[in-house]
C-alpha cells in the first residue's frame, strides 16, 4: 500500500468514526436512522422470493407450490410468448399479396441467397411470383439498394425453407417478433426485479398493433428490433454480472456486511466480460440491418460506461470516472465499437465474394452494385498484394456514401408519411394493404350490404401508446428527481430510437419506424403500472385501489387490440365496421 493510499484510508476511517459518533448522539433525541443494508444487495438487488399463495389457493401442496413458484421465472414468460406466437402465425400467409415494402425486401432476400448480392427484377415480378404455376424472373444484374444486407439474409432464410411465398418471406420475421416478446419478459423481470412486471411488459408488446403488424410483414424494422432488444438484454446482464464480481471482492466487516473499499473500487480488474462482447455482436447486426442501429451502438455504449462509473463509485472508488476511463473504457470500446464494425463488414461477405467476370466489351458483370467502382470509376486502384483488400473496401465506402446521400436527402412526398411529433399519439398510421371485395368474395359475407373492406394498417394499439405517454412523464420524474437508474435505462432506449428523427423532419419518414423503441415503451408502462400497484408495505386499501386501476388499464388495452384485430390482419369486414375503427380522419 502506498503512502497516498494509506492516507486516504485513514481519512475514510476517520470520517466513518465521526459519522457514527454523530448518529450516536442523535439517538438521544429519538433518531433511529435508516435500516442498514448490505452493500452487496445495493450493488445487485436480489430477486424477491416468488409467492406461493396462488398455488396454495388452487390446492397444490407446499413442496409442489414452491417448485411451481420457482418455475414462474421461465414459465410465465413462455406462456406469454406462446400467446404472442399463436397470434403472429395465425393465417400468416394472408393476404396472399406483396404488401407495401415487401416488394423490395422479399425479392432482395431471394436474390441475396441466390447470388450473394441484390439483383434486378422486372416490373411485373410480383404478379409472376404469385401466379400459378409460379415463375421467378430474377436476373443476375446487380440492383442498387439502400439498406445493409443482414435483414434480407434473415428474411431469405424463410424463403429457402418455404419458398418465395407470402408465408415464406414472413415466417422468420414472425419468429423474431415472437422471440422479442420472450426477451422483453426476461429483460423486464431482470430490470424491475419482478416476474409479474416482466411478463406484463411482454404481454403489452404481444398485444400492440404496430408490433403485431410489423411481425407479420417482411420489413427490416422487426429484425432491427430483435437485435436492439437482444443487445439491451446483454448489456443489462453484463451490469449484473459485473456488479456481482465487485460485490464479491469487497471486504466484510465484523457485522457481516460488505464495506466500501477504495482499493477495490479504483483498482479492481473486471476481467473477461462475454455479455458485453455479445452486445457488440448484436449491435453490429443491428447496424447491418438498418443504419439507425448505430444510434443504439452509441447510446448503449455510453449507458454501459455510466453504469460502470456508478458501480465503482458505490464500491468506494475515490475517482470512479478516472478508474473507468483507465480500466474499463478501452476494453468496452474493443468489445462494442470494434466488434460491431467487424460484424458489419462480415455481413457484406456475399458482396465481397462475388467479384464477377470482366470483359472489354461489357466490363464487370455478375457482381454486386459498385463492387468494382475503385477499378473502373474511382480514379485510383491499388495494385499488387493489397489490391484484393483495398479495392473492395474503397468500393464499399463509395457505395455507403451514395446510400447516405440518398437516405438523408429523400424528400419525395408519400401519402402515408408522418412527422415524428405525431408518432406517440399514432397520428398517421401506414396502410400496407387495402381491398374492397364484393359480397361473396375474399371473405366478404354473401349477405353484406355493399362492398367490404380488407386492410392491413400499421397502427399501434391506441390506448397502449397514449398510456405510454404518461408513463414516459413518470419515468422522467423518477430519473430526474429520484435518480432511478431503471428509468434512465428505459428512457435511453426510447430516446435513441425516437429523438434522432427530429433532425430529419423534412425527410420522407413513417410512423412504423417507431417500432424500434416500442419495447422500451412497454417497459415504461409496466414500471408505471408497478407504481400504481403500490410499493412493498403498502396498506391493503392502497393495494386494492392500485390493482383495480392497473387491471382496468391493462384490460382496456387488450380490448383495444381485439377491437382493431380485423384491420391488423386484413380480414374482410363491412364497410361501416371499418369506418367505425377509423377514429380520426388522419387514419384513412
Amino acid at each position: 500500500m502506498t503512502s497516498d493510499t494509506a492516507t486516504q484510508a485513514q481519512r475514510g476511517r476517520a470520517a466513518d468514526d465521526q459519522q457514527r459518533n454523530w448518529r450516536r448522539g442523535l439517538r438521544r433525541f429519538g433518531y433511529a436512522g435508516r435500516p442498514r443494508t448490505d452493500l452487496r444487495e445495493r450493488l445487485v438487488p436480489p430477486f424477491p422470493e416468488p409467492g406461493v399463495r396462488l398455488w396454495a389457493a388452487l390446492g397444490v401442496g407446499p413442496g409442489a407450490a414452491r417448485r411451481l413458484a420457482r418455475w414462474t421465472g421461465w414459465g410465465g414468460p413462455l406462456l406469454v410468448t406462446l400467446l404472442a406466437g399463436l397470434l403472429r402465425f395465425w393465417r400468416l400467409g394472408s393476404p396472399r399479396s406483396v404488401i407495401f415494402d415487401e416488394t423490395y425486401y422479399a425479392k432482395d432476400a431471394w436474390s441475396l441467397w441466390k447470388y450473394g448480392f441484390e439483383a434486378s427484377w422486372p416490373k411485373d415480378a410480383n404478379d409472376q411470383i404469385l401466379q400459378t404455376p409460379q415463375h421467378i424472373p430474377v436476373s443476375d444484374a446487380a440492383s442498387y439498394v439502400v439498406h445493409p444486407p443482414v435483414g434480407k439474409w434473415v428474411i431469405g432464410l424463410g424463403e429457402q425453407v418455404f419458398g418465395l411465398t407470402p408465408f415464406g418471406w414472413r415466417c422468420v420475421v414472425a419468429l423474431l417478433g415472437t422471440a422479442c416478446v420472450l426477451m422483453l419478459c426476461r429483460i423486464g423481470r431482470r430490470l424491475l426485479r419482478s416476474t409479474f412486471l416482466g411478463c406484463l411488459a411482454g404481454t403489452l408488446m404481444a398485444v400492440d398493433g404496430l408490433a403485431f403488424v410489423m411481425s407479420r410483414t417482411s420489413l427490416l424494422d422487426s429484425v432491427l428490433v430483435f437485435f436492439v432488444l437482444a443487445a439491451f438484454g446483454c448489456v443489462l446482464v453484463d451490469r449484473d454480472r459485473t456488479r456481482a464480481r465487485i460485490a464479491a471482492a469487497l471486504p466484510v466487516g465484523p457485522d457481516g456486511l460488505a464495506r466500501p473499499d477504495a482499493d477495490v473500487g479504483d483498482r479492481l480488474k473486471l476481467g473477461w466480460r462475454p455479455w458485453r462482447l455479445a452486445a457488440g455482436v448484436c449491435l453490429g447486426l443491428a447496424c447491418a440491418t438498418k443504419w439507425n442501429g448505430a444510434i443504439y451502438l452509441a447510446a448503449f455504449g455510453l449507458l454501459a460506461v455510466l453504469w460502470d462509473v456508478g458501480s465503482r463509485r458505490l464500491a468506494g472508488a475515490y475517482h470512479p470516472y478516472r478508474s473507468v476511463l483507465r480500466r474499463d473504457v478501452p476494453w468496452a470500446f474493443l468489445s462494442t465499437a470494434v466488434v460491431s464494425v467487424c460484424v458489419y463488414l462480415a455481413s457484406w461477405t456475399g458482396w465481397f465474394a462475388k467479384s464477377g467476370t470482366y470483359s472489354k466489351s461489357a466490363g464487370w458483370q455478375h457482381s454486386g452494385y459498385f463492387r468494382h467502382w475503385a477499378e473502373t470509376e474511382g480514379g485510383y486502384s491499388a495494385d499488387g498484394f493489397l489490391a484484393g483488400v483495398l479495392n473492395p473496401l474503397r468500393s464499399l465506402w463509395h457505395y455507403e456514401t451514395e446510400v447516405w446521400k440518398f437516405n438523408t436527402g429523400l424528400t419525395s412526398p408519400h401519402t402515408y408519411q408522418s412527422n415524428p411529433w405525431s408518432w406517440l399519439i399514432q397520428g398517421r398510421p401506414v396502410s400496407y394493404f387495402y381491398e374492397s371485395p364484393k359480397p361473396g368474395q375474399d371473405g366478404c359475407p354473401k349477405d353484406a350490404v355493399g362492398k367490404c373492406a380488407r386492410e392491413v394498417l400499421a397502427l399501434g394499439t391506441p390506448l397502449l401508446w397514449w398510456a405510454a405517454c404518461f408513463a414516459l412523464l413518470y419515468l422522467l420524474y423518477r430519473w430526474a428527481f429520484k435518480r432511478d437508474w431503471r428509468a434512465g435505462a428505459i428512457l435511453c432506449g426510447v430516446a435513441a430510437g425516437y429523438l434522432p428523427w427530429f433532425n430529419y423532419q423534412e425527410r420522407t419518414i413513417f410512423l412504423f419506424y417507431a417500432v424500434v423503441f416500442l419495447p422500451f415503451l412497454c417497459l415504461a408502462l409496466a414500471m408505471m403500472i408497478g407504481a400504481l400497484l403500490g410499493p412493498a408495505g403498502s396498506s391493503e386499501r392502497r393495494r386494492v385501489v392500485g390493482a383495480v386501476g392497473a387491471g382496468a388499464l391493462v384490460l382496456l388495452i387488450v380490448w383495444n387490440f381485439i377491437y382493431f384485430f380485423p384491420i391488423y390482419t386484413g380480414q374482410a369486414i363491412p364497410l361501416d365496421a371499418w369506418r367505425n375503427r377509423m377514429w380520426f380522419d388522419s387514419w384513412i
